[in-house]
């Protein structure tokens, strides 16, 4: 059931997507029609918001039953009412799901209108409010207190400050306007804050903004496996290669009751400055995050004694999360891919440098697991054909806890090894709404399924190192 287009792509990306879904060893499999369903299946899960809000709860601070009562008071105050239930998942004892009611249909249009820009969008959909740097045009005469309905400029050729647009625009539901059209477009420079407060999204999901801040963090599901299949243990040396903003990582330390060691590395000094501003609010001091560039920490000289940070000496550490840099094609929602077949074939090489990194600083019977949020295979499967090939002392390991399918076929891995490796894949699920009825005549085990099934596309490898060699 579609309610947005499918996702667009620039023509020779979306040629090269067709030929990776179908390959060879795809359609042997399949067949033609069943490998063309899948894929168009997967174009139009993308453009469209998960089922499910995940949040995981920081388990360092409080329980998760504690959380689940707040959580469900908060969320009852901001639906007026609407009993929404707030789900425990069975395998991932510290997440609670809520799931999203929509696509709404019947929403009325309102003849004043605010355009966003896809980002801003793409957040609308998934429970946020509109800010003012998100805004890109309005209606002509929107005052404060106006009723309007939001849009998205998809294709980002909207003007800023324009009057009206024409373009390609996606309907996502109506707000009131917190500020005037001239407050918002002020000469004065750009403002911030709140500029549409949502009152009628299209997908209604709650807002987390300033929701027990030190309680939650917003987190999509995979996203949370990643860190329980790592599996650090207290005292610990840990790596988080390319961390920001630090979801994973502050999950890694949680897991380990703050007792260790938790590195976290980004090249980019704002986001490093975001992992710490994390670790602070959820009251992690195991936590030591660094602005390095990752295929740079391995040292080929030795180290000072006290010195803590990059670059270290080889065989270093317990356990390594490479949560690589990737296309990103999995973030859902995502309705026109901007990216050139230059920039997405850009990824591979970058991941394999920092995975060849990531195996020197592992020690002997060590964990490596690396992980994308994208869709391709020259991401995934084929990094781990070309890992293992490259590195004889790496051997794929059993995932715990396994929720996803298993890996896709076309890179030459036996079936075996694809078994091992952790492929979630919303077209797993059928493209389904969800409205109050439907979702109070469903069973639990059937809304954990499908929050399991229709999350953002994900990718999971879990290595152990059998020797330092």
């Amino acid at each position: 059931m579609s309610f947005f287009p499918k996702i667009a792509f620039q023509y020779e990306v979306e040629e090269y997507l067709t030929k990776v879904f179908r390959n060879n060893e795809l359609i042997t499999a399949l067949g033609t029609q069943e490998a063309e369903n899948k894929y168009q299946s997967l174009l139009s899960h993308l453009s469209h918001p998960p089922a499910f809000t995940t949040v995981r709860v920081n388990t360092h601070l409080a329980s998760v039953k504690h959380v689940k009562k707040l959580l469900f008071e908060e969320i009852q105050k901001q639906f007026k009412g609407l009993r929404v239930p707030v789900l425990e998942h069975p395998k991932l004892q510290d997440i609670l799901l809520i799931p999203v009611i929509g696509p709404r249909r019947d929403l009325k249009k309102h003849a004043s209108e605010v355009i966003v820009g896809a980002q801003c969008g793409y957040a609308v959909l998934r429970g946020a409010h509109v800010y003012v740097p998100g805004i890109v045009s309005t209606s002509r005469f929107v005052k404060a207190g106006d009723v309007v309905s939001v849009y998205s400029d998809i294709e980002g050729k909207c003007k800023r400050g324009a009057k009206e647009f024409d373009g390609v625009k996606v309907f996502l539901g109506n707000g009131i306007s917190e500020l005037s059209r001239s407050e918002i477009f002020s000469s004065s420079g750009p403002l911030k804050g709140l500029g549409i407060r949502m009152i009628e999204p299209v997908y209604l999901s709650p807002s987390f903004d300033n929701v027990l801040p030190s309680h939650l963090f917003l987190q999509n599901l995979p996203s949370v496996v990643v860190s329980h299949i790592l599996d650090p243990q207290p005292g610990e040396k840990i790596l988080d290669m390319c961390a920001a903003p630090g979801g994973k990582t502050t999950h890694l330390a949680t897991l380990m009751h703050d007792q260790g060691e938790v590195i976290a590395m980004d090249k980019t000094a704002n986001k490093v400055k975001k992992i710490k501003q994390n670790a602070e609010l959820l009251q992690l001091n195991c936590i030591k995050a660094f602005c390095y560039d990752a295929t740079k920490a391995l040292s080929v000289e030795k180290r000072e004694d006290k010195q803590e940070g990059p670059p270290f000496l080889p065989e270093s550490f317990d356990r390594i999360l490479l949560d690589a840099p990737c296309s990103g094609m999995g973030q859902r929602p995502n309705m026109a891919y901007s990216s050139t077949l230059k920039e997405l074939t850009s990824y591979p090489p970058l991941q394999r440098k920092l995975f060849t990194v990531a195996v020197k600083l592992l020690k002997p019977g060590g964990v490596l697991v690396y992980s994308t949020c994208t869709i391709t295979l020259s991401e995934n499967e084929e990094q781990v054909a070309w890992a293992l090939k490259t590195f004889p002392c790496l051997q794929l390991h059993p995932q715990e806890p396994h929720i996803g399918g298993e890996g896709m076929k076309g890179a030459g891995l036996s079936l075996d090894q694809l078994k091992l490796l952790q492929r979630f894949d919303p077209s797993a699920v059928t493209l389904q709404g969800m409205n109050i009825n439907s979702l109070q005549d469903s069973r639990e085990d059937d809304l954990i399924s499908l929050a399991n099934k229709d999350c953002i596309g994900f990718f999971i490898a879990k290595f152990i190192k059998s020797n330092s060699k």
